[in-house]
């Protein structure tokens, strides 16, 4: 696990705490602190995805190395880090609509 990955799933435990303390207690500005902090989170782990997804293609970490099956391989991990960095924009974009549902309620 890289560093940036770990920083997103500390982000995400610690909004998840003060999302569920300032919901506990009525502090509308510490839940939606939280939810905040949960975006950030999701962002930093999804990126985390993508770094490794891209060191993995940069260093040629691949299970296929026979043949044809090289030329698949460098496609498959393209397609996997193409993925990913779509999977970061999604994660983004849920932690927003749930940040701003968080903000209007």
């Amino acid at each position: 696990m890289n560093e940036t990955k770990a920083e997103g799933l500390f982000d995400k435990a610690k909004g998840k705490i003060k999302e569920a303390l300032g919901d506990t207690f009525g502090d509308q500005s510490l839940a939606n602190s939280g939810a905040a902090d949960q975006v950030k989170g999701n962002a930093k782990e999804t990126l985390g995805n993508v770094k490794d997804a891209a060191h993995d293609v940069i260093h040629g970490n691949t299970t296929k190395t026979v043949g044809s099956d090289v030329e698949n391989t460098g496609h498959d991990a393209r397609e996997s880090v193409t993925s990913t960095a779509e999977e970061v924009k999604n994660s983004i974009k849920r932690g927003l609509d749930h940040l701003g549902h968080k903000i209007n309620d």
